[in-house]
């Protein structure tokens, strides 16, 4: 569900684009924890015994999400592995320990390699922290689009979020050829922690779901090694990662794009976190806001949420007859006539915050939910008057009209203008 201003770039170049005749798509396989052979290149790099295990746990310990529930705010989910015979071939090296955090603030996209002549241009520019090159694509996975990046795990991780960056089960898994998966794609799609998917590019392999650990850079669904992406047909490092002083991201983006070849393009990555507060989530940048909903489209907009009553949750989807959070609130609002971004970060964009104390039916209603990423927007609801909300939870249950949250887990809430929330959508299409 998270995802957000990079995922722009990657939109505007589809996967013909990014892959030539390739079409990435990842297709859980039957069955749940065992042993997985690990291709690459069609070639067998060694055959791992997978576990699902939350960090802090012992390993062999199985964990899963129970229904309605989460893993311990801050934990990762990641598959132990255990090494088998592999005809004495040495595996990937250790991943190196996590050094400094570093925050993404700018993502440089191409549907082409960049060299190092750039890479070099780019990290030299006054302002930049850091820069790291990756591998970026838009793929499948299980026939949804999802964003993924192939990485260093040794250098990349100090651009992840806190608890996901500490994770070392998770980066050294990927290094080893796994696949990392977002806290909410992995738990919300029921993929198989530990178990394996079979990924379709310009060759069939099969893959581990190593972790469930989201790495904050909003539009990213999943990352694996940069040999594994590669071996899915990504151009090598297409994409760069940068960090730089807050204050001096929009400036340096100009001078950013002035150094890259034609075809590539830079944006800011617009960071998903909101300290919950009396006035709700932060209010969108100024912009030319029409005002906000007429009766008739509030009156449309909340009866055909409540039509959906009993639909059932499904991850990606935006109905009419199955839904994720974000999905109920775009298909809802469209039926006013309304266009809305497509997930919960984009949609708390939408309009001013609003205070609890002045709620009104209509209003969208934002929750970090992700223990991998605590201050992740990672789900929406709309508000529908005197205390009650209707929303699109989870696996399991339809769309159901529960009573209003507003605990710890609440990060705020706006009121939607259909003009800013067309500008949003438009700016991501």
């Amino acid at each position: 569900m998270t995802r957000d201003a990079a995922r722009r770039l990657w939109h505007r170049m589809s996967a013909s684009e990014l892959f030539g005749p390739v079409l990435v798509s990842l297709a859980v396989m039957a069955g749940t924890a065992g042993v997985v052979l690990i291709t690459v290149g069609g070639q067998a790099t060694g055959s791992q015994g997978w576990t699902a295990t939350a960090e802090g746990q012992q390993a062999g310990q199985t964990w899963a999400a129970p229904t309605g529930s989460a893993a311990p705010a801050g934990s990762v989910p990641v598959a132990s592995v255990s090494p088998a015979a592999n005809g004495g071939t040495p595996g990937p090296a250790p991943v190196a320990p996590l050094g400094p955090l570093r925050q993404a603030d700018l993502l440089v996209v191409a549907p082409f390699s960049l060299s190092a002549q750039v890479l070099g241009a780019v990290s030299q520019l006054p302002g930049v922290a850091g820069a790291d090159p990756v591998e970026a694509a838009k793929v499948q996975i299980n026939g949804t689009d999802a964003a993924v990046l192939g990485v260093d795990p040794s250098t990349f991780r100090e651009y992840a979020a806190g608890p996901t960056a500490a994770s070392d089960g998770l980066w050294q898994g990927v290094a080893n050829g796994g696949i990392a998966v977002s806290w909410t794609m992995g738990t919300l799609d029921r993929l198989p922690l530990g178990g394996g998917v079979t990924v379709t590019g310009s060759q069939s392999e099969r893959l581990p779901v190593i972790a469930f650990g989201t790495v904050g850079i909003g539009g990213v669904d999943a990352v694996v090694s940069d040999a594994v992406a590669r071996s899915l047909g990504m151009p090598a490092e297409n994409a760069i990662v940068i960090s730089a002083p807050p204050a001096s991201v929009a400036s340096l983006a100009t001078q950013i794009q002035r150094v890259l070849p034609p075809g590539a393009g830079v944006e800011s990555l617009v960071t998903l976190v909101t300290e919950p507060s009396a006035s709700g989530v932060s209010s969108p940048a100024p912009a030319p806001d029409g005002g906000p909903m007429t009766a008739a489209e509030l009156t449309t907009a909340l009866q055909a949420a409540e039509s959906r009553q009993g639909l059932p949750y499904v991850w990606g989807a935006a109905g009419p007859s199955a839904f994720d959070c974000s999905g109920l609130v775009q298909w809802a609002f469209a039926q006013a006539g309304i266009r809305m971004p497509r997930v919960a970060a984009d949609q708390a964009r939408t309009g001013p915050a609003v205070p609890v104390s002045e709620l009104e039916p209509g209003d969208l209603l934002f929750y970090h939910t992700d223990p991998t990423a605590p201050d992740y927007i990672s789900h929406v609801a709309i508000y529908i008057g005197n205390g009650w909300m209707i929303q699109a939870p989870e696996p399991g249950l339809g769309v159901q009209i529960v009573p209003a949250s507003f605990g710890p887990d609440f990060a705020g809430a706006v009121e939607v203008y259909p003009q800013i929330a067309a500008a949003a959508a438009a700016s991501l299409a």
